[in-house]
C-alpha cells in the first residue's frame, strides 16, 4: 500500500481562464511585473479584447493585433471566451514575421 497520499497532479487552469502571452516589448512587461508568459486569466464569462487589456493593465495602443486561438485579428474585434489562448503582439513586427502569424496589415 501507498503511504506516500495521492500523487500530485499537474495543476490545469480553471475553466473560467484563458492564456495569455505576450511577444516582444510586452514579453518583457509581463516579466517586469513578475508574470509568468503565458499567464492565466480568470473571466467571468465572454471578454472584449478591449477589456481583458484594461485588466491587464496594457495600454490598447501598444497592442497592434490579438492572436486568438490561432487567428490573428484586431484587439478591438475580439471576444475572448474562457478557455482560449490570445497571444498579443506589439507595433513593430518586422514584415516576414507578420506574415507568419498571420497578418499584414491591421
Amino acid at each position: 500500500m501507498n503511504r506516500q497520499g495521492p500523487r500530485r497532479v499537474e495543476e490545469t487552469p480553471m475553466s473560467g481562464t484563458v492564456e495569455v502571452q505576450g511577444y516582444m516589448w510586452l514579453a518583457d512587461l509581463f516579466r517586469e511585473r513578475g508574470w509568468t508568459n503565458p499567464r492565466h486569466v480568470e473571466l467571468d464569462g465572454d471578454t472584449p479584447g478591449p477589456r481583458l487589456l484594461e485588466r491587464l493593465d496594457i495600454p490598447a495602443e501598444r497592442v497592434e493585433v490579438a492572436i486568438l486561438n490561432h487567428k490573428a485579428c484586431a484587439v478591438d474585434a475580439a471576444v475572448v471566451r474562457p478557455g482560449d489562448r490570445v497571444a498579443l503582439v506589439p507595433p513593430g513586427v518586422p514584415g516576414p514575421h507578420r506574415l507568419l502569424l498571420g497578418f499584414k496589415n491591421r
